[in-house]
C-alpha cells in the first residue's frame, strides 16, 4: 500500500567531499598517488530496484562522477523483474557492486554474495538499525535506505475541540479514554472517533495485514526475532489485536453489522472531518494533509506492557548490500558513493523527496509528516513495530480466511465468533504454512 518512503547533512560542498575523499585515497588502504579526480580509485555499479528512482540516480551519479571521478553506472531493473535482472547481472565479469537485498528471503539466496557491512563508514552514519538485515550468523547482510511507516493516524484539531489532547495519548488505556468519550459524545461534538473499519477488498488489508502485524510483532519478539516463517503462531497476544480491533469498530462513525460490504469511504470520512481516527499509513500523508493539515501518526496501543516506549509500525524492502566479490577498490568506491548520497545536502534532499525518508542522521530532513512521526519516536529511543506481516504464508488465502471470520464476528460480537476469528488467525497459519510448503 504504498508509493512514498525521508530525514537529515555531512559534506558540505562538492569541494570539500572530493577532497575529503582524495585524503581518503591518498595513503590509505588501496590508496594512490596524487590528488584530485586523478586519485579517484574503483568504480561503482548500482543495480536500481526502483523504476521510478531511475532518472533521480542518473543524474546523481553524473553529478558524483564529475565531482570525484569515480565512474557510477546506475542500471534500473524493470518493475517486477529485480531477481531476475540480479540472476543475469551476478553472472556477468562486471558485476553489480551495490545490489538489493529486501527481505528474509534474499538473504537466504543472496546474503552469501553481500559483504558484511558492520563497522563501515556507511553503517555510521545509520539513525536506526531497525531497518538492517542480518544472516544467522550475525553478518550484516544489508540496509534500508528507505523505508515506510503506517499507524493510526489523528486528527489534533478534533481531539483537542473534544477536551482532549493528542499528547496525552501514550498507551491504549489513555487511547480507549479519549475515543470512547468522543464517540459517547458524537452528536454533541458533530464527529465521531474512528472512521469505518470496512472489510471489502479495497480496505480490509488494514486489519487482516496492519492491525495483524501487533500480533505477529510482539510474538516475534519474544521468540527473539524471526529468520523465516514460522510453521506456527501461538496466538500469544490475540486479546492485544482484539482490544484495538473492538476499540475501532465500535467506536465508529459506522455500525459493526455495516461493515462487511464496505464503500463507505473511509478516507473521506476523515479528511471531511468525520472522524478524529484513521489507520493508515505514510503514503497518505499529501492527501490528508491537504485536507486537515493537524495530524499526527500513533502507535498500535493496544495493551501489551511497555507499549508506552512503542514507535509506529515501519519498513522496507529497499535495503542496500555491497558484492563481496567485488575489488576491494570498487567495494570502497561503493561505500563512499553511498555514504555520499545520505550525507551531502544536495544529493540526499533530491533522493528524500523521491522515498519520502531515509534513516541516516545526516540525511535531508523529511517533507513527510507521518514519516518525521516515526523518526520523532525513533529518536526518543521507542521501539519499532518492523513489518512481520511479511512472512504471511499464502497470503491472499490466509487473508480472505481471516476476513470471513471477522464479518461473523462483526454481525454478532459473541465469545463462540471471536474464537472462529482467532483460529482463522492462529491456525489458518499453520494450514496455509503446510500448503505452501507441501
Amino acid at each position: 500500500m504504498s508509493t512514498n518512503l525521508s530525514r537529515r547533512a555531512f559534506l558540505g560542498t562538492t569541494g570539500l567531499m572530493a577532497a575529503t575523499l582524495a585524503a581518503c585515497n591518498n595513503g590509505g588502504e588501496g590508496g594512490g598517488e596524487g590528488g584530485g579526480s586523478s586519485a579517484a580509485a574503483g568504480s561503482v555499479y548500482w543495480l536500481n530496484f526502483k523504476p521510478e528512482l531511475d532518472e533521480t540516480l542518473q543524474a546523481l551519479a553524473g553529478t558524483y562522477t564529475e565531482s570525484t571521478g569515480v565512474p557510477v553506472k546506475v542500471v534500473t531493473a524493470a518493475s517486477g523483474t529485480y531477481n531476475q535482472t540480479l540472476i543475469a547481472e551476478m553472472d556477468k565479469s562486471e558485476a553489480p557492486t551495490l545490489f538489493v537485498i529486501g527481505n528474509a528471503a534474499g538473504v537466504k539466496e543472496w546474503g552469501d554474495h553481500a559483504l558484511d557491512l558492520k563497522g563501515s563508514a556507511i553503517e555510521s552514519e545509520l539513525s536506526t538499525d531497525a531497518y538492517n538485515l542480518y544472516d544467522e550468523a550475525g553478518k550484516l547482510v544489508s540496509m534500508g535506505y528507505c523505508y515506510e511507516c503506517y499507524g493510526i493516524v489523528a486528527n489534533t484539531d478534533l481531539i483537542e475541540k473534544a477536551g482532549h489532547s493528542v499528547d496525552d495519548i501514550k498507551d491504549f488505556a489513555s487511547l480507549k479514554t479519549v475515543v470512547e468519550d468522543i464517540h459517547a459524545r458524537a452528536a454533541e461534538l458533530g464527529f465521531d472517533a474512528f472512521v469505518a473499519t470496512d472489510m471489502d477488498d479495497s480496505s480490509n488489508w488494514r486489519v487482516t495485514g496492519h492491525l495483524a502485524n501487533l500480533e505477529y510483532y510482539y510474538e516475534a519478539r519474544d521468540a527473539g526475532g524471526w529468520t523465516e516463517c514460522p510453521a506456527e503462531l501461538k496466538g500469544t497476544y490475540m486479546e492485544n489485536y482484539k482490544n484495538l480491533y473492538d476499540l475501532m469498530i465500535n467506536n465508529s462513525i459506522v455500525e459493526p453489522t455495516a461493515l462487511a460490504t464496505g464503500g463507505h469511504d473511509p478516507a473521506n470520512q476523515f479528511t471531511s472531518g468525520q472522524a478524529a481516527f484513521f489507520l493508515t499509513g505514510s503514503w497518505d500523508y499529501t492527501g490528508i494533509s491537504a485536507a486537515q493539515p493537524n495530524v499526527k501518526m500513533l502507535p498500535y496501543y493496544c495493551g501489551v506492557a511497555g507499549e508506552e516506549k512503542a514507535g509506529l509500525n515501519c519498513g522496507t524492502e529497499n535495503c542496500w548490500a555491497v558484492n563481496a566479490n567485488a575489488s576491494e577498490e570498487n567495494q570502497k568506491a561503493t561505500m563512499d558513493f553511498m555514504v555520499w548520497l545520505v550525507s551531502d545536502p544536495d544529493a540526499s534532499a533530491k533522493l528524500v523527496e523521491q522515498l519520502g525518508i531515509m534513516p541516516y542522521k545526516n540525511s535531508a530532513p523529511s517533507t513527510n509528516g507521518f514519516l518525521n512521526d516515526a523518526a520523532s519516536y525513533t529518536d526518543m529511543g521507542c521501539y519499532v513495530l518492523d513489518w512481520v506481516t511479511t512472512y504471511q504464508p499464502n497470503v491472499d488465502q490466509y487473508r480472505a480466511a481471516l476476513v470471513s471470520a471477522l464479518n461473523a464476528y462483526n454481525a454478532d460480537q459473541s465469545d463462540a465468533n471471536w474464537e472462529k476469528v482467532r483460529t482463522a488467525f492462529v491456525d489458518g497459519w499453520a494450514t496455509q504454512y503446510k500448503a505452501a510448503n507441501a
